[in-house]
């Protein structure tokens, strides 16, 4: 991203103008609207055409906006991380194979997507490379997902 962003920026900002979802990282979130606060970020970027925007921020979770709205999911706090190398292209795997199976778009299924994003990417970091996500069963995926709830769930 950063290098289209270098050495394509105007062709890149046409190429946005196309796009329905956008996810980058914080650091390109701030290199691409010049702005470093995210919240402020995320409306730079929207104006520039993704309908909906999810900004990475590794383990600190990911934000959604989207339709004048915003939503946060954490990442799951792991006692170990073995190697973090592709927890991105985990998370980007697991957000777009959830809309891919549920063909919908809206900001609640969205939402969703991020936290099966989230679980996938929490998996890869367990072991080397591609090892631990090569090795999952559906349980797990179902059981992690339930920690996921449990983790940002509460009552007021």
């Amino acid at each position: 991203m950063n290098f289209w962003m270098d050495n394509c920026y105007v062709r890149f900002k046409d190429c946005l103008k196309n796009v329905d979802v956008l996810t980058i990282n914080d650091e390109e979130a701030r290199q691409l609207s010049e702005e470093y606060s995210l919240v402020k970020a995320a409306k730079i970027i929207q104006k520039m055409g993704p309908k909906y925007l999810v900004i990475k921020k590794g383990e600190h979770g990911a934000l959604l906006f989207g339709e004048e709205k915003m939503f946060f999911a954490p990442a799951l706090p792991l006692e170990n991380v073995f190697d973090p190398t592709g927890a991105g292209d985990s998370f980007a795997g697991g957000f777009i194979g959830h809309l891919q199976k549920t063909g919908d778009i809206s900001f609640e299924n969205l939402k969703s997507a991020v936290i099966f994003g989230s679980v996938m990417a929490s998996f890869c970091v367990e072991k080397f490379g591609t090892e631990r996500l090569s090795e999952l069963t559906d349980n797990e995926v179902s059981n992690r997902l339930t920690e996921f709830v449990k983790l940002s769930s509460f009552s007021v």
